[in-house]
């Protein structure tokens, strides 16, 4: 059985290096509105990421820091990951899942997310730290941006 960790604020350097060598955004981890969680092996080492973080009125969530190490890239992880963060942005109250990938379009679209609007994405979560940095530094036009429903919700 799969145990998901969920960080503290003393653990996001670990985080962060870990997301640095996968090559994911390492900014806003320790941002107190951020929610992450990490599988580790046997050993300790983090050998995937996965988070979200919620809108202020707690209706849409950015999914972040999806990542698994390179060994463990078979046998589903990033899926298992992937869904983790989305049940548990659903049971935070999010109705709707945000994220931005420039790579990994195909493995989104396997858990049902379609392309969306970036700048939709950034009035959805305007308060997210990343949605800030994005549009501060620019990169959001250079973003892509993918958006799926968390229910059915009529």
């Amino acid at each position: 059985m799969v145990v998901f960790e969920r960080m503290s604020a003393a653990d996001v350097d670990e985080l962060r290096g870990f997301l640095h060598e996968v090559d994911l955004t390492l900014a806003g981890l320790d941002a107190p509105t951020v929610r992450l969680w990490v599988e580790r092996s046997d050993s300790g080492q983090i050998i995937g990421s996965t988070g979200f973080e919620l809108s202020e009125n707690r209706n849409h969530a950015l999914i972040r820091s999806v990542a698994v190490a390179p060994l463990h890239r078979t046998a589903g992880a990033g899926t298992r990951l992937a869904r983790y963060a989305i049940e548990q942005a659903n049971a935070a109250g999010a109705t709707r899942a945000w994220l931005f990938s420039r790579r990994s379009g195909p493995f989104w679209q396997k858990l049902g997310f379609t392309g969306a609007d970036r700048h939709e994405l950034a009035t959805a979560l305007p308060n997210t730290y990343q949605v800030q940095l994005f549009i501060e530094s620019g990169q959001l036009d250079r973003e892509v941006a993918w958006s799926r429903a968390l229910c059915d919700c009529g």
